[in-house]
């Protein structure tokens, strides 16, 4: 018994150990960040990592695969969202924006081309899990002494009827964290425009039950977002628009148009969508095999 209690009394001093080693760490971390710009001002993109009842900015080794002018077929979206951006960043009046619809069309793409576009204006951006909520708090007051203005980026958000990070994100939206409100916004995508299935609740027999009182809850954490941002899968003319733009990028010059058309569009049959997406990963395909055949013919 007595071991056992020796045991037990070394492991809670490891654990003690461990909590203080953890809290200095948070500590001089976020110290750090109060006395200089100098950690942020460098990097550009950072994830929030939670640790225990915190945690910390990474900083995102961040390379804009997709700038503002890579996304096509979107122009009012990014026309509204840059504008947009550029108010919060001048200290002008702007909007929490929520940017839903069909998966592949350029939503988490536009947030983050907003990055290179605007990060010599002081724009930074953290990477925020939806099980990651909870620590907003922690967040807002990581950021709290810097000179830089931050996108709160919430990416493929969508809550079950009980699921954690909805009041979190609710509080914040409703501005119950406003020590530095004028210096972040939050930018959300979902496939769903009020985060929630059609299914919020089931009875025991599987039958589908919408109260009202649990319906209005939800769809009232969409409406706390002022900007919403609707996207829609292309119609195949624009599909192939974009197609032919990432050929045209990657360096590749199709011997027979019409024939990678016909190409594009049975990818993207396949794959069931006419999105942004698809079209990036068959040039990739298409712009892969090709330079090989090249390289093929120089031998």
């Amino acid at each position: 018994m007595s071991n056992q209690a020796e045991i037990l009394r070394k492991a809670e001093r490891l654990i003690d150990k461990l909590d203080a080693l953890l809290a200095e760490t948070e500590r001089r971390f976020f110290s750090t960040i109060g006395e200089s710009d100098s950690s942020v001002g460098e990097d550009r993109v950072f994830r929030w990592v939670s640790r225990g009842m915190g945690g910390f900015l990474k900083p995102v080794d961040f390379h804009a695969r997709v700038r503002l002018e890579d996304l096509l077929g979107v122009d009012r979206q990014k026309e509204a969202l840059v504008r947009n951006t550029r108010q919060f960043l001048r200290g002008y009046e702007a909007n929490n924006a929520l940017l839903w619809g069909a998966r592949g069309t350029g939503k988490s793409s536009l947030i983050r081309a907003l990055v290179p576009a605007f990060a010599d204006e002081g724009l930074r951006l953290i990477e925020v899990g939806k099980g990651d909520l909870r620590d907003l708090p922690d967040i807002v007051e990581a950021i709290a002494a810097t000179s830089h203005r931050f996108i709160l980026f919430c990416d493929d958000l969508s809550f079950g009827a009980e699921e954690p990070g909805f009041k979190d994100l609710k509080a914040l939206l409703d501005g119950a964290l406003s020590t530095v409100s004028d210096r972040f916004l939050i930018y959300a995508t979902s496939n769903r425009r009020h985060f929630m299935p059609e299914e919020m609740a089931t009875t025991e027999e599987g039958k589908e039950i919408h109260p009202e009182e649990a319906v209005d809850e939800k769809i009232s954490l969409s409406e706390r977002f002022g900007l919403w941002l609707p996207f829609y899968s292309f119609a195949q003319e624009m599909y192939l628009e974009i197609v032919a733009h990432w050929l045209k990028v990657f360096g590749v010059t199709p011997e027979d148009e019409e024939a990678m058309k016909q190409e594009a569009l049975r990818w993207a049959l396949a794959r069931g969508s006419r999105s942004g997406r698809t079209a990036r990963q068959f040039a990739k395909d298409y712009a892969g095999r090709w330079k090989i055949s090249v390289d093929e013919r120089r031998k």
